[in-house]
């Protein structure tokens, strides 16, 4: 036993050495390509470099193992098993530098649109499409690279050519008991090509107002205006219909209601909506109009239609009309509010005779209605 320890003294001397040899040579390289991206103005070398990192240092460790296992007085030494694993680690850590690379492409193309400036649709477009597309790219990477490492065992391999005989009935099979994975994944793919949804578009889903926080290939994360989050199935945005209310622009129309009395001149109304508009920084300056909508035998329904920016401009605008709109009719023309009117009548019986007038009182009905 202690002969072979022995034994092993230089052969754990070489691959300490050629380790530490490797592993800081790779810092050094990585240094070195680090304060050269940092010079040209192109960012996604920067990107790259540092999202391969990891990877890349791994990969160098296990090929100076692989080369030490190779040299002749060292390799009667090494078993058959460290070289299937040897093989079975270098192809999963080339997958993870596939999936390194595919984020560190996303990173560089999502930094250059902003979707935090006002008109983002190009940005949320950008952004969703990359998302998505990233996911079924790790997907895709992650199968293969499973579907390599299996192929490396010999009986693997003897059940492969087995099934692709047979490929026209395991497609059957696997198609009918994964019909609901297949069309999440299809409907992943056709929410990022058509883009019904976008993140951050402003969307009204089972009765609740959000915004798309988070796309992936089987569930959309909606964020709801109380900071509530509402996880909905991805196939829900293909198969039913819902409002998008930033589909081709963010900019909207706003609406509030007020009912008044009658006798409201609508004239000095509509110019004091103008004026409370005029003086909002919520209004973006394009739509104020003001109309009478409807009319019932007590109140007036008057509506002011105003635009602005993106959806919670148009809330905040629309909270504050409404609020100067009633403060306004109530100091300049109180007599204007709803009210109920009443027409007040004499009662007399069937003989003409006025019991109120033997009594010294007044016998009234209450009739209501809105004139009079």
């Amino acid at each position: 036993m202690l002969t072979d320890i022995s034994n092993l003294r230089p052969l754990i001397w070489l691959y300490g050495i050629a380790l530490l040899v490797g592993v800081a040579g790779h810092y050094v390289v990585f240094r070195i390509l680090l304060h050269l991206t940092k010079r040209t103005r192109v960012t996604f070398d920067n990107v790259l470099v540092n999202r391969c990192y990891r990877p890349l240092q791994w990969i160098v460790i296990l090929l100076i193992v692989r080369i030490i296992g190779k040299l002749p007085n060292v390799k009667s030494q090494v078993p058959e098993v460290a070289e299937h694993a040897f093989a079975l680690l270098l192809i999963a850590l080339v997958a993870w530098l596939l999936i390194r690379m595919t984020y560190a492409l996303e990173d560089y193309v999502t930094s250059r649109f902003d979707v935090g400036v006002r008109d983002n649709l190009k940005a949320r477009k950008i952004h969703t499409q990359f998302k998505v597309l990233t996911r079924i790219a790790i997907i895709v990477v992650g199968i293969l690279a499973f579907g390599i490492m299996l192929m490396t065992f010999e009986r693997v391999q003897q059940l492969g050519t087995t099934i692709l005989a047979s490929a026209g009935l395991v497609g059957i099979v696997v198609g009918m008991a994964a019909q609901r994975t297949i069309a999440t994944f299809i409907a992943g793919l056709q929410i990022a090509i058509t883009q019904p949804i976008r993140i951050d578009d402003v969307v009204i889903v089972e009765n609740e107002w959000g915004r798309i926080e988070e796309i992936t290939l089987t569930y959309v994360v909606v964020r709801i205006w109380d900071l509530r989050r509402l996880i909905v199935p991805i196939t829900y945005f293909i198969e039913s219909p819902f409002q998008n209310w930033t589909r081709t622009s963010a900019d909207i129309l706003g609406t509030v209601f007020v009912y008044t009395d009658y006798t409201v001149p609508v004239d000095a109304v509509r110019e004091e909506l103008h004026n409370i508009l005029k003086n909002s920084e919520h209004w973006d300056g394009k739509v104020c109009v003001l109309q009478v909508t409807n009319a019932s035998d007590r109140t007036m329904e008057i509506r002011a239609l105003m635009s602005a920016t993106d959806a919670s401009e148009a809330w905040t605008l629309r909270c504050e009309v409404r609020e100067k709109l009633i403060e306004f009719i109530k100091r300049e023309y109180p007599q204007a509010l709803p009210r109920v009117r009443a027409e007040l009548h004499q009662l007399e019986d069937s003989s003409g005779y006025d019991e109120n007038s033997k009594h010294g009182g007044e016998s009234r009905s209450i009739r209501k209605g809105n004139g009079g």
